[in-house]
């Protein structure tokens, strides 16, 4: 599956454990999506109140750093047309996929409805032989899927949401991105400099560092099997009640 036929949502859900996850991975599919009128819902499951290793910082900085993390993720998704933004506030770096967890992202999907949600390989643990996949990337991405469903479409599970409102929803497609063998290509050829642009605004992260040939070199790397210029690939799980488009 390339971009002949390709699919628009009319919502997305992009749930991802960190600020800058999204901009890393998915952020030309969110830009191109969110410029063909679809609404974005970004997910930031923690604050990344974890993320610097400064030795002149102690515990009293996460909280300061947290609130420069949401901020940047707020300018980010500025960039790419995101309509709405949620910091569920969980510890960065502790992550696990609890039924908690779980029962808040299905709540959150329950009240949005999103057509697509947009994920990480929650199996995901080697990536080459330079990364190991932080835990909280696929605990992030375990809870999601498993949130998708079978509990946000299940009526008897978490019957408590049913008496606060909150009626069963079926996702449509969940896109998963970091897999091993994808099955969707996305050309996000017009959106590329979009994503890097996004990138750029987690500064506390990236330093020095110009993240700009990097990541053009992992899209022209993702789209040469479709002869693409650019690309973000996926394994595309569709609901067995949609009759595919593509």
């Amino acid at each position: 599956m390339t971009n002949e036929k390709e699919y628009f949502p009319k919502r997305a859900m992009s749930i991802h454990a960190h600020p800058d996850d999204q901009e890393f991975t998915v952020a030309g599919t969110l830009a191109k999506w969110a410029k063909a009128g679809c609404e974005i819902i970004s997910i930031v499951i923690t604050s990344g109140d974890s993320g610097s290793n400064d030795p002149t910082k102690g515990a009293e900085y996460k909280t300061e750093l947290a609130r420069l993390r949401e901020t940047e993720q707020l300018a980010a998704n500025q960039v790419l047309g995101v309509a709405l933004t949620l910091f569920l506030r969980h510890p960065d770096g502790e992550l696990e996929p609890t039924m908690a967890l779980r029962k808040e992202l299905t709540r959150i999907i329950r009240q949005h409805k999103p057509d697509v949600v947009v994920i990480g390989d929650p199996q995901g643990v080697f990536y080459g032989n330079g990364y190991i996949n932080h835990p909280d990337h696929r605990a992030a991405s375990q809870a999601a899927l498993y949130a998708v469903f079978p509990s946000a479409e299940t009526r008897l599970i978490f019957t408590d949401l049913l008496a606060e409102g909150f009626e069963p929803h079926k996702v449509k497609r969940v896109y998963v991105h970091g897999v091993e063998k994808p099955d969707t290509w996305l050309d996000v050829t017009e959106t590329i400099d979009v994503k890097i642009t996004a990138l750029k605004q987690h500064a506390s992260q990236l330093g020095d560092w110009a993240p700009d040939d990097e990541m053009r070199k992992w899209a022209e790397e993702e789209g040469k099997e479709k002869g693409l210029a650019f690309a973000e690939a996926y394994k595309v799980m569709i609901n067995v009640e949609e009759k595919p488009e593509n």
